[in-house]
């Protein structure tokens, strides 16, 4: 792999390191040739320390080590993007992330509907809600309405109305979502299965 080293005084090039399955982005060192070398034969993030002056292994002291999976360079050559499975947390602080943030898989606008569907479960005094009303009323009911939201996509599956197709494939994905968080799971569990599968 081809990098420009000699573009930097101090031969150094900045590496971003991803998880490769959540995408999150958990740090980022610096890398000489040595230090790229390194990483390419273990299998294994090593960088250059620029405070030990040195080649220092991530995790060589909490085991906490990120293993390598891709190595990209950018298109000018003078940085890197390595995607990695992360053992343990990646911050020297015990976070997942060097920012404080959890290294969790997003589904974008799917989890954040996740999180208020979790939220109207755990608040459900005061006002009611659609969807505490739902757990109120318990797991059978919950199984219920994904039933009738299925056969109804079933149903608009069979005719030409586009809209009406999307608009029940929507309910039934957002009653699918309950139901998962009625037996204690989230969307992950379901990916999880499907990862397991593929």
């Amino acid at each position: 792999m081809k990098i420009d080293f000699a573009k930097n005084k101090d031969g150094l090039v900045p590496a971003i390191i991803q998880d490769v399955n959540t995408e999150q982005v958990l740090m980022l060192g610096y890398m000489n040739q040595d230090a790229l070398d390194k990483t390419m034969k273990d299998g294994r993030v090593t960088f250059y320390s620029r405070t030990k002056k040195r080649l220092w292994t991530k995790g060589e002291e909490s085991g906490n080590y990120l293993e390598v999976v891709n190595i990209q360079p950018d298109c000018d050559l003078d940085t890197l993007l390595i995607k990695v499975v992360p053992k343990g947390p990646t911050c020297h602080k015990g976070t997942d992330t060097c920012w404080g943030t959890e290294n969790k898989m997003s589904y974008g606008f799917l989890s954040d509907l996740e999180k208020i569907i979790a939220d109207r479960q755990s608040n459900a005094t005061g006002e009611k809600s659609y969807v505490a009303s739902l757990f109120e009323n318990g797991i059978n009911k919950i199984a219920q309405k994904v039933g009738e939201e299925a056969v109804e996509v079933v149903i608009e599956a069979k005719d030409n109305n586009d809209n009406l197709f999307l608009s029940e494939s929507a309910d039934l994905l957002f009653h699918f979502l309950i139901l998962l968080r009625a037996k204690g799971y989230d969307l992950d569990s379901v990916v999880s299965v499907l990862q397991d599968r593929h």
